[in-house]
């Protein structure tokens, strides 16, 4: 097959997976692939603590309460956050984190059994048990950056009957259910199941956390502003499109100055930063598994110049297309230049636009590297 006829089967494929009707967040989880995993199931009775952290640049981790309640500290020294049953705590800026039963007291060590699928954590204490799944999601670079500069650093909802505008918590509530389930034993399959659970459920979150009023600044609060919802999925359906601020503004029935200031005040950045990070994405996808050149994946993405290209990939990402190319195991060999398609991807109205960890607890053995254990914990 010809070089030209590859490039056009290229941009037909790419185009045409952008014109199928898919709402915004699907198609990001389409763009950034999340994998979730569940690594551990803790049942501890006061005294106990957690303490784990940070983790691989490139997980979230998450916490769910099934039972009992949680004192979650403020690592900037503010105001500790209680945890109740039905909690599920994300923790997008993947920092270090202290977790405890809010007693005070020392705690207990603990001992570490692995199961077929996971680990199980327990201690001896007799008082009211905290029943908690600890687990992680997994977005491989670059798009972890772009997904948690968007999202806030810590992020809880609560999975039940009436957290949510409409039947989200409950839906989450019973998705938690078969995590339960699924962990309370070793069933055939079980490891699927319960990350597969783990995948979905980052999906759920991110959507309940959106209905909510308070909904924190980022595409959180962008998604449960549903004026700007025409815009924000214009431009994750159609990013190669040269999208202007007055376009973007009369899909939302808008002026652009009212436009500008709404995504300012909902995302903390501007349309033109949110455009330029979902080109940047499906570029370092296309050149990781295509064989198609640096100047067709940026023709295909929207951008006339590819030294622009190459300056906005740069900027975005910290390497160069050619370099990010390379740490992905694709040659650039014998790569030939593919025709040029005029697609400028700037936003009109600005400037050039395109310009085993061990998890170790008090008096404990490290946790078998079997069971993934990810954190240190000292626990009563």
């Amino acid at each position: 097959m010809s070089v030209y006829l590859k490039y056009m089967l290229f941009r037909l494929t790419l185009i045409y997976s952008n014109r199928v009707a898919m709402d915004w967040l699907s198609r990001m989880f389409e763009m950034m692939p999340v994998r979730g995993r569940l690594d551990l199931r803790c049942s501890y009775g006061a005294p106990w603590r957690i303490d784990q952290g940070p983790g691989k640049s490139d997980e979230i981790p998450y916490h769910v309460l099934l039972a009992g309640s949680a004192v979650l500290e403020n690592p900037a020294g503010g105001r500790p956050l209680r945890l109740t049953a039905g909690d599920i705590l994300l923790l997008p800026g993947n920092p270090r984190h202290v977790m405890h039963d809010g007693s005070g007291a020392s705690p207990l060590p603990a001992r570490d059994r692995a199961s077929l699928n996971f680990t199980i954590s327990e201690n001896m204490g007799s008082d009211e048990r905290l029943d908690l799944l600890c687990g992680h999601f997994s977005i491989a670079p670059p798009h972890d950056r772009l997904l948690r500069s968007y999202l806030p650093p810590r992020l809880v909802v609560h999975a039940g009957a009436g957290a949510g505008q409409k039947d989200t918590g409950t839906q989450l509530a019973g998705l938690v259910s078969l995590m339960r389930g699924e962990s309370a034993d070793d069933h055939l399959g079980g490891r699927a199941m319960l990350n597969a659970l783990s995948t979905a459920m980052f999906a759920l979150v991110l959507r309940l956390a959106s209905e909510t009023n308070d909904a924190p600044r980022g595409l959180l609060a962008l998604a449960g502003h549903p004026r700007l919802a025409p815009a924000v999925a214009a431009m994750f359906n159609e990013p190669e499109r040269a999208w202007s601020l007055p376009e973007l503004a009369r899909l939302c029935n808008m002026s652009r100055a009212t436009l500008a200031r709404q995504f300012q005040e909902k995302l903390g950045r501007s349309a033109a930063d949110l455009l330029t990070g979902i080109r940047m994405t499906l570029a370092a996808n296309e050149l990781k598994r295509s064989s198609t050149s640096t100047g067709a994946v940026a023709e295909a993405v929207g951008y006339q110049s590819e030294a622009a290209f190459q300056r906005a990939f740069k900027s975005h990402v910290g390497i160069t297309p050619a370099q990010w190319r390379k740490t992905q195991g694709v040659s650039a060999q014998g790569m030939m230049e593919g025709p040029a398609v005029p697609a400028d991807i700037k936003l009109l109205d600005t400037a050039e636009s395109a310009s085993p960890r061990e998890r170790r607890s008090e008096g404990q053995q490290p946790i078998p590297l079997a069971a993934r254990k990810r954190s240190r914990r000292d626990v009563a």
